[in-house]
């Protein structure tokens, strides 16, 4: 384990105990990012509605991080319970579906109100279909994502 991670996983382990919360803290590094997983009885606490108080945890861990030990190597972001994970899964297959919809009508969808990370997604996984194109509309909160066929404006 590389002692930047180390240190990140103690500041998590940190304010899991400032704010009451046991659980077990897991890391996995991939080749462009490191993802920290708390495995708790207590998900509904740190998620929240719809992740909000995940998104809020993500944002001040990172504030955390970059006082105490500077800008840190690789990118990372905080999970728990595999919440993100499968909500990424779910996501990619909505975009999918979505996409599949918009070829046989050949006419645009526009998704559900998401979040940047959500919207990122849906842009990414729809690169590799050629035929279909993205854009994104709206003021936040309410910014989505529309999908129509490629040339279509």
């Amino acid at each position: 384990m590389r002692e930047e991670e180390a240190k990140i996983k103690e500041i998590i382990k940190a304010l899991l105990e400032k704010i009451g919360v046991e659980g077990e803290v897991d890391a996995l590094e991939t080749t462009d990012s490191l993802r920290f997983t708390i495995k708790t009885n207590q998900a509904n606490l740190l998620i929240g509605e719809e992740g909000q108080n995940l998104i809020a945890l993500n944002h001040l861990l990172k504030r955390i991080v970059e006082k105490q030990i500077g800008k840190t190597e690789l990118p990372f972001s905080l999970d728990v319970n595999d919440y993100q994970k499968q909500t990424a899964e779910e996501i990619k297959d909505l975009a999918r579906m979505s996409s599949q919809r918009v070829r046989f009508f050949k006419k645009p969808i526009t998704l559900r109100p998401m979040t940047s990370y959500e919207r990122r997604i849906v842009h990414a996984v729809l690169t590799e279909y050629p035929d279909i194109a993205t854009g994104s509309a709206g003021e936040e909160p309410n910014r989505r994502v529309t999908i129509k066929p490629f040339g279509e404006d």
